[in-house]
C-alpha cells in the first residue's frame, strides 16, 4: 500500500515538473523560432520578462522526482539509468546549457555574444524536453529491462521518437498559453494575438501528435495502449480532451489564467493518464511497483518527507507564483539603478 502512494508521489511531481519545466521550454521555443534580431525583438522582450523570476524554481520538481525514484524505487532508477543514460546525459548538457545561455544573454552587451547565448538557450530549451521525452518511452515501451545494457533501440524506438516530440509539441504549447497571460499582463496587445495563435496551432499539433502516438503503441507498447484506452486510463485520456477543447475555447476569448489552468489540466491529465496505464509497472510488463520498491521504513520516512514539503515547499512555491502574476518580481533595470538604489534614492545604499 505504502508503495502504490510512493507511485502516485512520483507520478505527480512527474506532471508538476512537466507543467512547470515545460512552460519554461516552450518559451525557449518560441525565442528559437521568433525570428531575426528585429523581428525577434518583441517576443523575445516578453519571453525574458516572463521567464527571469521563475524560471528556476521550477527544477525543484525535477530534483524531487530524481529523490523519489532513488530512494523509494531504487532498483527502477538503476534500470533507467544503466539503459537509458545517453539521452538522460544529453538532456542533463541541455538543461545547463540553457541556464548557462539565458543567464548570459542578459548580461551580454554585445550583439554577436547575445545572439550567441540566446541560441544555446533555444536550441537547448529544444533538445531537452526532446531527449527526456525518448526516455520516457523507453520506459513505457517496457525496453529497460534488468541487464539491459544501454543501446540505441532502447531510446531511439518508435514510441521513444513519438514520446520525444510529444515532449516538444507539450512545451510549445504551454509556453505559448502562458505568455499570452503574460502579454496581457504587461499590457502588449500586438503579442497577445502573436501567441494566440502559435498556441492554438500548437495545441492543434499536439492533438495529431497524441492521435499518432496512440496507434503506434499499440504495436509498440501493447500495454500502455491497453492501459490508455481502457479503464481509469482512458478517464484521463478523455478529460485531457475535454481540457484541451476548453483551453481552445478560452484562447479565442482574452487569454487569462483560466486559460493556463485548462492547459496545465490538459498537460497533467495527459502525464495521469500514462502513468495510470502503465499499472502495476514501472517498466511494462517486467518490474511492477511493489517488486521496484524499497525497504518499507524507507518508504513510510519517504511519505514523511513528502508531507513536510507540501507543507513547506508547496506554499513557498505558490506565493511566488502569485507574486510574479501581480508583477510584484520586476528586476531592476539599468535606468533604476542609476536613479539610485538606496532608501533615499540619492544612489547610497544606507550604510555608514
Amino acid at each position: 500500500m505504502t508503495a502504490d502512494l510512493v507511485a502516485v508521489v512520483l507520478l505527480l511531481a512527474v506532471a508538476a515538473y512537466t507543467c512547470a519545466g515545460g512552460t519554461d521550454y516552450g518559451a525557449g521555443f518560441w525565442d528559437l523560432t521568433a525570428g531575426g534580431a528585429a523581428r525577434g525583438k518583441r517576443p523575445r522582450w516578453l519571453i525574458d520578462h516572463a521567464m527571469a523570476p521563475v524560471w528556476e524554481v521550477n527544477n525543484v520538481w525535477l530534483i524531487f522526482v530524481f529523490v523519489i525514484m532513488w530512494t523509494g524505487f531504487p532498483s527502477f532508477f538503476q534500470l533507467v539509468f544503466s539503459a537509458l543514460w545517453p539521452p538522460l546525459a544529453l538532456a542533463a548538457v541541455g538543461l545547463v546549457l540553457r541556464g548557462a545561455g539565458f543567464a548570459f544573454r542578459k548580461a551580454s552587451r554585445r550583439l554577436a555574444g547575445r545572439r550567441l547565448y540566446g541560441a544555446v538557450f533555444a536550441v537547448a530549451s529544444l533538445v531537452t524536453p526532446f531527449f527526456l521525452g525518448a526516455a520516457v518511452g523507453g520506459v513505457a515501451s517496457g525496453r529497460v529491462e534488468a541487464g539491459s545494457e544501454a543501446g540505441a533501440d532502447a531510446w531511439s524506438n518508435p514510441t521513444s521518437i513519438m514520446f520525444g516530440l510529444l515532449a516538444v509539441a507539450t512545451t510549445a504549447f504551454l509556453g505559448a498559453v502562458f505568455l499570452c497571460g503574460d502579454a496581457r499582463r504587461f499590457d502588449a496587445p500586438d503579442l497577445i494575438g502573436y501567441f494566440r495563435l502559435r498556441a492554438l496551432a500548437a495545441l492543434v499539433v499536439l492533438s495529431v501528435l497524441a492521435v499518432i502516438t496512440l496507434f503506434v503503441t499499440h504495436e509498440d507498447a501493447p500495454h500502455v495502449w491497453h492501459g490508455l484506452t481502457h479503464g481509469v486510463g482512458l478517464v484521463f485520456v478523455v478529460v485531457a480532451g475535454a481540457a484541451a477543447l476548453v483551453t481552445a475555447w478560452l484562447l479565442l476569448r482574452t487569454p487569462g489564467n483560466w486559460a493556463r489552468v485548462a492547459a496545465v489540466g490538459v498537460v497533467a491529465s495527459a502525464v495521469i493518464a500514462w502513468g495510470m496505464a502503465q499499472r502495476p509497472y514501472l517498466v511494462p510488463t517486467s518490474l511492477t511497483v511493489a517488486d521496484g520498491a524499497g525497504a518499507s521504513g524507507t518508504l513510510t520516512w519517504l511519505m514523511v518527507v513528502t508531507l513536510v514539503a507540501l507543507v513547506i515547499v508547496v506554499p513557498a512555491v505558490v506565493l511566488l507564483y502569485w507574486l510574479d502574476t501581480h508583477g510584484e518580481l520586476e528586476p531592476l533595470t539599468e535606468a533604476d539603478l542609476r536613479k539610485g538604489g538606496g532608501p533615499d534614492g540619492d544612489g547610497s545604499t544606507g550604510a555608514i
